[in-house]
């Protein structure tokens, strides 16, 4: 490598290059949500046009040979020449990065694609695109190739002149991305979520694949939204309270309904876009929301009951939809609200709807100040375990649960924490370990359920006291990532159905109490091998009947020996290590959310207290089994 370093050796991307280099700083990924990050970026354009009030229907199709084609009956993207770049608007917006009409609110009042890098961006990462646009009586045609004209922008034929819109047709780069198979479900449900966020629009999804078609339209838009998240379980009245205004230029509803659950479950968008992190409209609504019940409260002549926000948040589903010009979002990810002026707006609306709710429907008002106070009480009697989350003893300090076997560096960027299922496989895994950086918590049997639990109850669980201890971090409020100690959590249980059960129970209590832990990536789920298999003294871990399949027909007719393991228990310490624990050999899987609705949904139907959903789901997805130990 030279040592010189020179004005020669400064290179710079031009239009499209830097997308191409660095795909990552783009889309957040070249694996499947890098993947369909170009879908909802084509899609968004179809959406700020809905926004502008010029768009009523959508239309996305996946084709057999994954191309997808989004089509809209909005303006049509301009095709005139711009005057300063003497190029079509078109070309321009397609192939230069930060170009478009949203940097004023001329042309786009309120939009999510702010940054302009959108639709450039899938041009830049597909080996095809075409672009036709319908306006002014014509169907203009233009092509690219990664990013690069491939032909001009031209007539192709005439239309009606009330037709317009706009139809992108693109094909991903395999040289980018991992894979280039779009997930049928996975558009399905942004695409549905975007349907309730518009009431009245239809957003229709075609798989020419599978044949697979559905259309959302949803004239009750977040109203319905609430009762699709609602629809397994047992809510406290069957109308959500919805209530909608416009301040200045700020458009805002909200639609929330309480449930007998002690979850809640509060998502918030701006511009159609899930602020996952919150920001100043979530800020905004919480106080509201807890000022308004206090006050309500008060009225009842209940004074001598101190409610603060977490107990009016208590079974509580609500859906903060906003639209606004301008917003400071954190990074192109847009996953945190940052403009100071909506909290007041959102405050002072959220509480004068309420106040005005609750006197015009007193009954309804009394249950769900009723829900607060018994989550007030049970808040005050939990205060004691849930003193036991805020231990702030280091590493090997005598807070740490007695079972736990700690590692011995204070290194928390490079410790792992193994959550094991049972105290035979727990032994083992102390044995077989890295006692360096890898400590041992051994759990017995299923936790509790925390869907269907009582915090007090969940808190005073002696496992979920142990995880909550070793882990750090805290729980719900008073969560802090900065305070864990283990920069992986991996849940290890046996490859059967009641070590799958045990994964699911410890799933739904990171997500419910530390859903940092798996939006930061740190939670695992580590895959013991199903077989053993001895060949003339070697020893093969496989981890599946393929793998063991493919073994045999390597080996082709070789005398071998397959052990099938039925537990972690059966393996012993050297076993455990070179198969599940040792980071050369070992397979994890991060577990992650990439979708919070989906998620909270799928949640509540597997754990919550509805029979029937959890039946259904069963049955519908029975035949997907390739592998049942029973």
């Amino acid at each position: 490598m030279s040592k010189e370093y020179k004005a020669e050796h400064i290179k710079v991307l031009k239009d499209l290059e830097a997308v191409r280099r660095r795909p990552g700083m783009y889309i957040g990924s070249t694996g499947p949500r890098g993947l369909h990050h170009l879908v909802n970026e084509v899609v968004d354009n179809s959406i700020d046009e809905v926004l502008a009030g010029y768009c009523r229907e959508i239309e996305v199709i996946i084709h057999p040979d994954n191309r997808i084609t989004v089509i809209d009956d909005g303006r049509g993207i301009p095709v005139d020449q711009h005057p300063i770049y003497k190029k079509s608007a078109l070309e321009l917006v397609m192939t230069t990065l930060h170009s478009g009409g949203k940097f004023d609110d001329k042309t786009y009042r309120v939009a999510g694609g702010l940054h302009g890098v959108g639709i450039s961006v899938v041009n830049a990462l597909s080996v095809f695109l075409e672009a036709k646009v319908y306006r002014d009586g014509k169907i203009w045609r233009q092509t690219y190739s990664r990013g690069k004209p491939t032909s001009p922008v031209e007539i192709i034929g005439d239309i009606e002149k009330e037709k317009s819109g706009t139809e992108i047709t693109f094909a991903p780069d395999p040289e980018v991305f991992e894979s280039i198979e779009f997930d049928y479900e996975r558009i399905s449900r942004r695409l549905r979520e975007l349907a309730f966020l518009n009431k009245g629009v239809s957003i229709e999804i075609e798989d020419k694949r599978t044949g697979q078609r559905k259309k959302f339209r949803y004239e009750g838009g977040i109203i319905e939204f609430v009762k699709y998240l609602n629809q397994n379980r047992e809510v406290l009245f069957p109308e959500p309270i919805y209530i909608e205004e416009e301040r200045g230029r700020v458009y805002l509803e909200i639609a929330i309904q309480y449930n007998q659950s002690f979850i809640q479950d509060i998502f918030a968008f701006v511009n159609d876009i899930n602020t996952e992190e919150g920001g100043t409209h979530l800020s905004g609504f919480k106080a509201a929301l807890t000022r308004a019940i206090n006050d309500y409260a008060r009225k009842m002549e209940n004074k001598e009951i101190n409610i603060m926000g977490e107990d009016t948040r208590e079974g509580l589903t609500a859906i903060i939809n906003m639209k606004l010009p301008n917003p400071q979002f954190e990074g192109q990810t847009k996953t945190r609200l940052g403009n100071s002026e909506v909290r007041g707006i959102v405050d002072s609306v959220v509480y004068e709807g309420l106040t005005r709710y609750f006197e015009e429907n007193p009954p309804i008002a009394k249950v769900i100040l009723q829900k607060t106070v018994s989550a007030s009480r049970a808040r005050l009697a939990a205060q004691r375990a849930r003193e036991l989350t805020r231990k702030k003893e280091s590493l090997g300090g005598g807070a740490l649960p007695g079972k736990l076997a700690a590692c011995s560096e204070n290194n928390p960027q490079r410790n792992e924490l193994y959550i094991v299922e049972g105290d035979s496989a727990g032994g083992s895994a102390k044995q077989g370990r890295d006692r360096k950086f890898q400590a041992i918590l051994p759990i017995k049997g299923k936790i509790i359920n925390v869907e269907k639990s009582h915090p007090v109850k969940v808190l005073n669980n002696d496992e979920i006291k142990a995880m909550i201890a070793a882990i750090g971090t805290g729980i719900k409020e008073e969560f802090d990532i900065s305070k864990l100690r283990y920069n992986k959590i991996i849940l290890m249980s046996d490859a059967d159905v009641d070590g799958a059960h045990i994964r699911t129970l410890l799933l739904t209590f990171f997500y419910r109490y530390m859903q940092g832990l798996i939006r930061e990536g740190h939670v695992y789920i580590a895959q013991p091998p199903l077989y053993k298999v001895t060949n003339k003294k070697k020893e093969y871990f496989l981890y599946s009947d393929g793998e063991l399949n493919n073994l045999r027909e390597k080996l082709k007719g070789e005398k071998i020996e397959v052990q099938r393991y039925k537990g972690l228990g059966e393996m012993n310490p050297e076993q455990l290590w070179e198969a599940t624990m040792n980071p050369e050999t070992r397979t994890l899987y991060r577990v992650s959310i990439e979708d919070a609705v989906e998620a909270d949904e799928l949640f509540s139907m597997l754990m919550g207290e509805e029979v029937e959903p959890r039946r259904k789901f069963i049955e519908e997805h029975a035949t997907e089994v390739s592998e049942l130990d029973i």
